[in-house]
């Protein structure tokens, strides 16, 4: 699962690297990003590619309870099934760009906050699917991260990792909107190599946002 990530550099790279049909917008930029934050994410349009802001997380209603929930991940193996999903997956696809993402490993009873990364903070391009909801009583953008198995290279951290991608086959995913089966190809010929490094449990609480949330405790 992933719940946390890192955008905070190499932004001006995403204007060329995505021929951002709008580069002089502001892209956010955070340490510590959460559910239900603000952020920018890269849209496909017509031919062109925007940078836009949008919110991490697609609410749905408990017929149980009878209470909102938040789904901030979606499954590769079931995203053409799943009601929440499949239509968005054939019709609006989306790239969050980051540099690194949090996950927390159970050792000992005692769970240790990990940053995951591509490189040094290289920036990272995760394959998402979008729609439109009321947040904070306006009608706007929200999304859900893809997730896969993990690579052999983080599953000693989790056994579940986001979609990455490189940036010739992001690009690829925003141009075929309509297909829902461009992620299975691109998942048998495209390896990623991550590594990652323990960080302070300082960045536990969404509400700290400094650089301390991604540097290495063993410095």
């Amino acid at each position: 699962m992933c719940g946390r990530f890192a955008s905070y550099k190499n932004h001006k790279k995403l204007k060329n690297i995505f021929d951002l049909k709008n580069k002089n917008d502001k892209i956010f930029s955070s340490y510590n990003i959460s559910p239900r934050q603000n952020l920018s994410a890269i849209f496909h349009y017509e031919f062109h590619n925007y940078v836009l802001p949008t919110y991490w997380g697609y609410s749905f209603l408990n017929k149980e309870t009878n209470k909102k929930q938040l789904v901030i991940n979606s499954r590769i193996e079931t995203i053409n099934t799943k009601l929440l999903f499949k239509e968005s997956y054939l019709k609006r696809k989306c790239i969050i760009p980051i540099n690194g993402y949090y996950e927390w490993k159970i050792e000992n009873n005692e769970k240790k906050p990990f940053y995951i990364q591509l490189g040094d903070s290289e920036l990272i391009f995760l394959a998402a699917i979008w729609r439109k909801e009321i947040v904070n009583e306006q009608k706007t953008r929200v999304f859900s991260i893809i997730t896969k198995e993990a690579d052999r290279s983080i599953a000693d951290i989790h056994n579940r990792m986001p979609f990455i991608l490189n940036a010739n086959n992001a690009t690829r995913y925003l141009e075929n909107q309509n297909d829902n089966s461009i992620l299975s190809e691109i998942n048998k010929i495209q390896e990623i190599d991550l590594n990652y490094h323990e960080v302070s449990k300082f960045v536990n609480s969404p509400n700290n946002n400094e650089f301390k949330c991604v540097q290495s405790i063993n410095l």
